[in-house]
């Protein structure tokens, strides 16, 4: 995979054809500010707190960290909550999309955020989901044996008809809204600034892993991890896509996985 040309400048009257006028450095980091304010950079800052806050109450090890709870113990108010907190949450994608199209050119296919080659694309996001789950698990038993992660619980919502939908709505959530922007944003945006790649990588990587930190240390360096590997691919393919099916199976597994299959084994229901 290759990727994409840069689209063609616009075409001056009378026939000339200039190039687009570089965005200002102060406008891009501006920019950076606030789309990270509003979404990862955000939960990366209150995921710094809650971990201290953690720190503080005794060791990791002894505490919980659950995903998708119960908002409301009535039925159809935790259904109405669930879905304003996935639309709401996909707000600074919209935002980003909205920042990056213009001049003719769509935003989707700056990020690589198509179907284009489709059996490519899903093999690449199985491939990617299978090796980053298997190390998820690995990274995850190790964080408790060493008493650096808490005990996570991938989800606690009520047993409803409308529960692993909104399951794997969430996962597809956490999925679209991290890879599109702490992957492809970021990585186009700060190409602009004269970033080199090794420093967008490592970046990247930090931040998916800062806001991982309210589940511990292990899940920072599982999460840093991943981030290395899924930039350095976005670094190859410019592709966003496989990356967003690849998240998506890995929480869509845990999510659903969890609440089907883990009362059966004790540790869910």
């Amino acid at each position: 995979m290759t990727a994409e040309s840069s689209p063609s400048a616009p075409a001056a009257p009378g026939g000339a054809v200039h190039p687009e006028p570089p965005v200002p450095r102060r406008r891009i980091t501006a920019e950076l500010l606030i789309v990270f304010g509003l979404s990862l950079g955000q939960s990366g800052v209150y995921a710094i707190v809650s971990l201290a806050e953690k720190l503080t109450r005794g060791p990791l090890a002894a505490q919980t960290t659950t995903l998708n709870p119960v908002l409301d113990d009535r039925q159809y108010f935790d259904l109405t909550y669930q879905l304003l907190g996935i639309f709401f949450a996909l707000v600074p994608v919209a935002l980003v999309l909205f920042l990056l199209s213009g001049h003719g050119v769509s935003a989707f296919r700056r990020l690589g955020l198509t179907f284009e080659r489709p059996l490519r694309t899903i093999g690449f996001g199985i491939g990617l989901a299978a090796v980053i789950g298997i190390g998820t698990l690995g990274v995850y038993a190790g964080g408790r044996a060493l008493g650096i992660t808490t005990a996570l619980v991938p989800a606690a919502l009520d047993t409803y008809w409308w529960t692993i939908p909104v399951l794997i709505l969430s996962a597809v959530r956490h999925a679209v809204l991290e890879e599109v922007i702490v992957v492809g944003y970021l990585f186009l945006r700060l190409r602009e600034l004269g970033w080199s790649t090794p420093a967008i990588i490592l970046t990247s990587a930090l931040v998916r892993g800062s806001y991982h930190l309210y589940q511990g240390f292990g899940p920072f360096l599982g999460n840093v991890l991943m981030g290395l590997l899924f930039a350095w691919f976005y670094t190859r393919s410019r592709r966003v896509m496989p990356l967003v099916l690849a998240h998506a199976l890995i929480d869509i597994t845990g999510f659903v996985g969890f609440t089907l299959l883990g009362p059966a084994i004790g540790i869910g229901g």
